[in-house]
Order: C-alpha cells, then structure tokens, then sequence
C-alpha cells in the first residue's frame, strides 16, 4: 500500500498522474452519478472516490474540475442536482429553496423612489410592506 509521504515525495520530484481538467472534470461527474441520494459533503465524497487520480492531482486542478462538474453535473441531470446563488451544489429533493433575487431595473427603480418618497431604506421599506402583507392574511 502507498503512504501520503511517498505521493507527496513523488509530486515534488515532478511526478504528476498527467490528467488534464477536462478528465478529471468527466470522472467527477461520473461519481458524482453514483453517490447514493442523500449524501453529504459531496466535494470530498467525489475525491475520496477518484483513487490515484485524486490524490496525484494539483489542488488547482482539482477545484477548477470541481467548479466545472459541478456545472456539468446540474445541467445535464436537473432532477437531480441544483446550484444554488452561493455555487455550491445541492439534491434536489426540494429541501433547498434557490432566491429568486432578479428584479427588474424598472421595478428596481420604483422600489427605491417609493423608498426615498416615505424617507427610509429600501431594506426598512420590504419590511414594512412584509408586515402589512401578513396583518391583511
């Protein structure tokens, strides 16, 4: 069995797994697949998996294959996976709820006159159109 020391010796002496981005970006995708529903902390779950592809490789590479497995990953299976407004991917099993935060410029600038004419912030102004929306309920 290899130890950490010897990968580690073997990276400084310029021995690399010599896998580029894009193979390590299909073989993330490929276990992120296989994960059972469900399981947490999917980034190292996926490394763990990847073997000695997975610990030869740069952490470099392994995040920016990460970034774009993830992308991949939730485009191309969107029952399965979501990508929140923060970039970090979810299940979706409907526990997570992605903001809607575009508004329009128009709607936008309403906003902000409407909050100017009543002299408070645009936060302040949401807060109470919030309350008065739930006394009306």
């Amino acid at each position: 069995m290899f130890h950490n020391e010897m990968f580690s010796q073997m990276k400084r002496s310029g021995f690399n797994a010599g896998i580029s981005k894009n193979k390590l970006t299909k073989i993330m995708v490929e276990i992120l697949l296989q994960l059972p529903k469900g399981s947490t902390k999917l980034k190292d779950r996926v490394i763990a998996n990847m073997g000695l592809a997975g610990q030869m490789s740069t952490t470099r590479d392994i995040n920016d294959a990460w970034n774009r497995a993830k992308k991949i990953a939730t485009k191309e299976h969107p029952k399965r996976f979501i990508l929140d407004d923060r970039n970090v991917i979810h299940w979706n099993d409907s526990s997570v709820k992605v903001l809607d935060k575009n508004i329009s410029a128009l709607n936008f600038k309403k906003l902000n006159e409407l909050a100017q004419s009543e002299s408070c912030n645009v936060n302040e102004l949401i807060s109470i159109l919030i309350r008065e929306r739930k006394k009306v309920k």
